[in-house]
């Protein structure tokens, strides 16, 4: 039984040394662990607070354009990308604020909402803002700018659209050859889920005429 306590006392000491070696250091990570949990639930608390105040604007800027109210639309998007910038919420108010405005003839408005999507939006909402944005680029003859945006990274869902809009842009140009290219490309692009266009497309390959 002594030899047990001896042994005992030396485990006890050893564990002493080691704690007054290492026992602050052990402190500092366990503390630090801690308050990364309540840190990380914390920041999840105010995440959802954000988004549950942005779906609250959205649902007001979207009654607002359902009514007309550009003014209510314009005032809406603009506290959306300004206090949720961060949210899925500020992109989709930006974007249903520029449609509205480009509907009505403010270019100069729909062109500064899409240019913050194009800029500060996620993924397909990005995408989906350039190419809205080269349609009123298309619309100001701005064509070098139209293409430098049809140029930038897109998903691979967007192809034939985006090459659709080349073939625009070079057929408001006049460069014919360069069109029907890029009209060619966008078709052989297309799905099954975008077959609804293909008419459409295949029109404006059509108007083209026949290459020389």
């Amino acid at each position: 039984m002594a030899h047990y306590d001896l042994e005992e006392q030396e485990q006890i000491d050893t564990l002493k040394t080691w704690w007054k070696m290492y026992g602050n250091l052990v402190t500092s990570v366990v503390v630090a662990a801690s308050l990364g949990v309540v840190g990380w639930q914390g920041w999840n608390w105010y995440q959802r607070g954000q988004t549950t105040q942005a779906a609250a604007i959205y649902a007001v800027l979207e009654q607002a354009a359902a009514i007309g109210d550009a003014q209510k639309v314009k005032s809406a998007a603009g506290e959306l990308a300004e206090k949720f910038g961060g949210t899925s919420y500020a992109s989709l108010g930006a974007l249903l604020a520029g449609k509205q405005s480009f509907e009505t003839g403010d270019l100069k408005t729909a062109k500064s909402q899409f240019g913050w999507v194009a800029e500060n939006g996620q993924d397909e909402m990005r995408d989906l803002a350039r190419l809205r944005l080269v349609a009123v680029e298309i619309d100001e003859q701005a064509y070098e700018k139209a293409l430098k945006e049809l140029d930038a990274a897109h998903a691979p869902a967007f192809d034939a659209r985006f090459q659709e809009l080349k073939g625009d842009v070079f057929a408001a140009q006049g460069k014919k050859p360069e069109a029907r290219s890029a009209y060619k490309a966008a078709l052989g692009k297309m799905t099954g889920k975008q077959g609804a266009g293909r008419e459409l497309l295949q029109q404006k390959l059509d108007n083209l005429g026949e290459a020389v």
